[in-house]
């Protein structure tokens, strides 16, 4: 069964056992969020991955950051011979160091960096418009944006997004320490088997990596 918002908040105050006068909407809106930031930054998920196009100005290394960037995972330049080239990730100290008259129009660049909240920054400073392709983890879509909403969390791992939300639920309600343990427990391990998938199964490769196989215990024949 998919998760919308309104059947995760039925099931949030069945398991509670309590009603919307002591878990509203408003407070289930502000527990499912958390629930929903501790699953996108504990693990890394295909479905958060974009691609952003743009152009790189002469004269001008700033860059501005998409709105709903959460970290870059890698920069791509395409030169004046229709190449593609990678940038390096550096901080902007060692940038400063390597190109010190960053208002001088130089060349491709070669590194970028975070610079602030609302900008990255390249070295040296470009020569020429030279598209840029940003491939970075974007801020995920929360199913409290309305009762009917889905997402890729809500459609194909429920258990992990209704077990986040009863500890934050519990901990809210001030509930008995071994409820918070059982849901602790259970997010634990349902989080584990998601990472595992997000970041081992769906990445690999069966005809480069083979499949994946469990060891199992074999006693020795000469034992017996």
């Amino acid at each position: 069964m998919s998760y919308t918002f309104s059947n995760l908040k039925t099931d949030i105050r069945n398991y509670t056992e309590v009603d919307s006068n002591v878990l509203s909407d408003s407070i289930l809106t502000t527990i499912v969020k958390n629930a929903e930031n501790r699953i996108y930054r504990e693990s890394d998920t295909d479905d958060n991955r974009f691609y952003a196009t743009s152009n790189l100005q002469a004269g001008n290394r700033y860059v501005t950051i998409p709105s709903d960037l959460r970290f870059i995972r890698y920069a791509q330049l395409t030169d004046s011979n229709g190449a593609q080239v990678f940038l390096e990730k550096r901080d902007t100290s060692f940038m400063a160091e390597y190109y010190n008259t960053p208002g001088t129009q130089s060349g491709l660049p070669k590194y970028y960096g975070n610079w602030d909240a609302n900008y990255w920054v390249v070295a040296p400073t470009p020569d020429s418009t030279y598209l840029i392709t940003l491939a970075y983890t974007k801020q995920p879509e929360s199913i409290t944006t309305s009762d009917s909403t889905t997402t890729y969390i809500s459609n194909k791992y429920q258990d992990l997004l209704l077990y986040g939300s009863l500890i934050e639920a519990y901990g809210y309600l001030k509930g008995p320490a071994d409820m918070i343990q059982y849901y602790s427990q259970a997010y634990s391990n349902a989080a584990k088997t998601y990472s595992i998938e997000q970041q081992g199964r769906r990445r690999r490769d069966e005809w480069q990596d083979g499949t994946l196989r469990t060891p199992l215990k074999s006693e020795s024949p000469s034992k017996y």
